[in-house]
């Protein structure tokens, strides 16, 4: 694992950054599962198998968002999903934002996993028909000026993702560094996405991966966005063990000046 200490040709630091939705360790590989395997998202068996392939691929990387992470119900085994996976990737550094519950038997969290200290976390609710989304926070350099990475899963309808959008375009208005990842449940070019484009730096992506379905990707729906201060390059999909969503990789350049401690 290289260090994320590494510095670009230009003097800025080199991290790479990967956000995954990982459906809880279930494994998805064709529409029909959704039907016939219905029973891997409410039971335990199989789970640490994928997380363990998860692990692997997250430890090749600086910073990771994960999204339907499961932070201990009956569904993982009451394992908090996130931590298991610091643990195995080799993360110093964890959090997450545990954010849907249906009973014991289920519950969703977006969580961070990184080899550098935040200074800061904060966790928001996202406004919505129905509640349980939300984006969580983190600040890994002093000032306005400091790097913050945030990690979110928005909802299925256009109108709750606006609302939702808009929420965190005023979080992110005065950071001219920062990252916005996760599962979108829309592809980059959606009329309620142009709020962020509108009231924040975070640019378009250049160019469209497709993350979704993961047996035969066909829509950009997982996005890494970034602010024009920073810099991202080599940005492919790879696979989240048997999640129907590829994750999103991408190595990040980031001026000195904005992970000042």
């Amino acid at each position: 694992m290289e260090s994320p200490d590494i510095q670009a040709a230009d003097g800025s630091r080199r991290l790479k950054l990967l956000s995954a939705n990982i459906q809880a360790g279930s494994s998805t590989r064709r529409y029909s599962d959704y039907a016939t395997r219905s029973w891997s998202h409410v039971l335990p068996a199989g789970k640490r198998t994928a997380l363990d392939a998860i692990a692997t691929l997250a430890g090749t990387h600086d910073i990771v968002g994960l999204q339907e992470a499961d932070p201990g119900s009956w569904r993982s085994g009451f394992t908090n999903q996130t931590h298991y996976l610091a643990e195995r990737g080799g993360f110093e550094y964890w959090t997450h934002q545990p954010n849907r519950r249906v009973g014991a038997v289920a519950s969703s969290a977006n969580g961070l996993l990184s080899r550098l200290e935040p200074i800061e976390v904060v966790n928001h609710a996202l406004p919505g028909r129905i509640s349980g989304r939300g984006v969580l926070l983190s600040r890994f350099g002093e000032g306005d000026d400091g790097l913050v990475v945030a990690v979110a899963h928005l909802s299925l309808g256009a109108q709750s993702r606006l609302s939702q959008l808009s929420f965190i375009a005023e979080v992110l208005a005065d950071h001219p560094h920062a990252v916005l990842m996760g599962d979108f449940n829309c592809t980059s070019d959606r009329p309620e996405m142009s709020v962020l484009y509108r009231q924040t730096g975070l640019q378009p992506p250049a160019c469209a991966v497709h993350t979704f379905p993961s047996w035969r990707p066909q829509r950009a729906i997982d996005h890494i966005l970034v602010t024009g201060n920073l810099r991202c390059a080599d940005m492919k999909a790879l696979p989240a063990a048997f999640s129907d969503h590829l994750a999103l990789s991408t190595e990040l350049h980031v001026p000195e000046s904005a992970l000042r401690r």
